[in-house]
């Protein structure tokens, strides 16, 4: 058992058990039983309305005096009131557990957490099992418009949170029926077929999701096979291109609480960015993110044993030094690796301004493939695949575009509301992405701005912390929905100028190099 990391700057907040111990029947106070357990609810959770459902009120009065009248019921804020979704004697076991998901279009992450301590339990992480479907939303929208399709698609997402839901139980010593709560983010697309809802007006002008806001739902209606009376909190989107993941990354960092301005950046299936502070947020996404997903290249793939996610090159040799995850032979290269060796290319010589590769300066490394020229990154007999690891201009094209998308999201979202870079007191880099990456060689390619170092914060799975989050802190639960409510969301597609400084930004660092003051000096070697 561990104990849950706290957030950036996060503050306790009361639970969702509470213990209660109440006054015995007698003939001078004579209320049933249920009535006697809501009226000490009503009073504890200062509310006009509890209410217990049917299969427990039909054990309550055996639970009760078997209990000696103390007791630990788990409690749900619905609209309306609150619901009591479980009541187990004050002793220290069964558990009682929630669970947090992080719904990710390509992987899945949980969390098993003691409703109570907020302790950690368990945790898994598991391929979508959707991927057999197609890798990418787009994909999966389409199939779902087929005959059976969202059917299908609904049922692998479920059957894969059951299966491993069990496996997760098990391993930790818990029942199924001890899981009370389950928190769940994911993106706006996920977020449907999870609930079994048709995504198919979500990419058809004007884009308007079925839902929004799908509250408080339960375990027996989306086939979850925990707790019957268990409560689902699907985090809300604000949009199509907006989910309730960055929702959750927002109540992780804290950002809705900083007395500063500071910017939050998620980049997954797409590039989602919110800037502001305790008094006003302000987001936008846009098609930054695969190509920094996996998507970039032919050896493109994500984070994983053999993946190279760090590079550099020798400045006077130019000798190729790639670190692989887990010390295995590279087999490809995730997001952060290609942007550290775009970085390194530039630095030494070995491609121009423009991303393109300088032959000169290759030398041997530049080989004829099939009538293009690739750079070969390692030579067949140190890769993982007995061939050589190489990248290509389209590869370096493809980059260059999701650097330039990055930065001008980034530069339009500032802009918009008169905030410079110099300003952002904090830059949170949420995923595995933000884990990876080095700051310094994102501002070499000018894909992030040329700030103090020092400010960019990592986050790693802020979509699975903010989940956690909810389960832990009533506060939580009310900061979602503040926060969704005050949220301005941007439109880059009618942005008139966002087109302009994205054809600024295609140039390494920028077409302005004063933009970047740190980059300049080290390329005046060969500049």
């Amino acid at each position: 058992m561990t104990t849950r990391p706290k957030a950036p700057d996060s503050a306790p907040g009361k639970g969702w058990v509470e213990r209660v111990t109440l006054t015995p029947p007698s003939l001078e106070d004579n209320s049933g039983d249920a009535d006697r357990l809501a009226r000490e609810l009503r009073r504890r959770l200062s509310t006009d309305a509890v209410r217990i459902e049917l299969p427990l009120l039909r054990r309550l009065p055996d639970l009760l005096r078997s209990a000696n009248w103390t007791l630990r019921c788990v409690v749900f804020k619905e609209t309306g009131g609150w619901v009591v979704t479980r009541a187990m004697p004050a002793g220290d076991a069964p558990s009682a557990a929630g669970l947090a998901v992080d719904l990710g279009t390509t992987r899945i992450a949980m969390q098993l957490l003691d409703l109570e301590t907020g302790d950690i339990l368990g945790e898994r992480a598991f391929d979508n099992p959707q991927l057999s479907v197609g890798p990418d939303i787009l994909t999966r929208i389409h199939y779902a418009d087929r005959s059976g399709g969202l059917e299908r698609l609904n049922a692998l997402v479920i059957d894969g949170f059951n299966r491993e839901i069990g496996d997760l139980c098990t391993e930790t010593g818990i029942s199924s029926n001890d899981v009370c709560l389950v928190a769940v983010a994911g993106n706006t697309a996920m977020t449907h077929l999870f609930l079994g809802l048709n995504p198919h007006w979500m990419v058809r002008e004007p884009y308007i999701p079925a839902v929004n806001a799908p509250g408080i739902l339960s375990a027996r209606n989306l086939g979850l096979k925990i707790a019957p009376s268990a409560r689902i909190f699907a985090f809300p989107n604000i949009g199509a291109y907006f989910g309730g993941d960055l929702i959750a990354g927002i109540l992780y960092s804290g950002l809705h609480r900083s007395p500063e301005t500071a910017l939050l950046v998620d980049v997954g299936t797409n590039a989602e960015v919110v800037l502001g502070n305790e008094n006003w947020l302000i987001a936008c996404a846009g098609a930054a993110g695969p190509a920094l997903e996996g998507g970039v290249s032919r050896i493109g793939a994500m984070a994983g044993p053999g993946i190279v996610d760090r590079v550099a090159i020798d400045p006077e040799t130019r000798a190729f030094h790639l670190h692989a995850i887990e010390d295995e032979p590279p087999r490809g290269i995730c997001g952060s690796g290609f942007i550290d060796l775009a970085a390194q290319l530039f630095l030494r010589g070995m491609i121009d301004i423009r991303g393109k590769l300088v032959p000169d300066a290759c030398g041997e490394r530049l080989k004829q493939i099939k009538g293009a020229p690739h750079l070969v990154l390692a030579p067949a007999e140190e890769s993982a695949t007995g061939e050589d690891l190489t990248i290509d201009q389209a590869d370096l094209d493809s980059l260059i575009r999701s650097k330039a998308a990055m930065y001008t999201i980034l530069e339009t979202l500032t802009g918009t509301v008169g905030v410079a870079f110099s300003d952002i007191s904090r830059f949170y880099i949420a995923g595995t992405f933000g884990v990876f990456i080095d700051p310094d060689s994102a501002i070499t390619i000018g894909m992030m701005p040329d700030i103090d170092r020092d400010r960019f914060t990592p986050l790693g799975n802020s979509s699975l912390g903010g989940a956690a989050m909810l389960l832990t802190s009533r506060d939580a639960l009310d900061a979602v929905y503040a926060v969704r409510e005050g949220i301005t969301y941007l439109e880059l597609n009618v942005n008139q100028d966002f087109m302009n400084r994205f054809s600024a930004a295609k140039f390494l660092p920028h077409t302005d190099a004063s933009r970047f003051p740190s980059v300049a000096p080290r390329i005046s070697q060969w500049t």
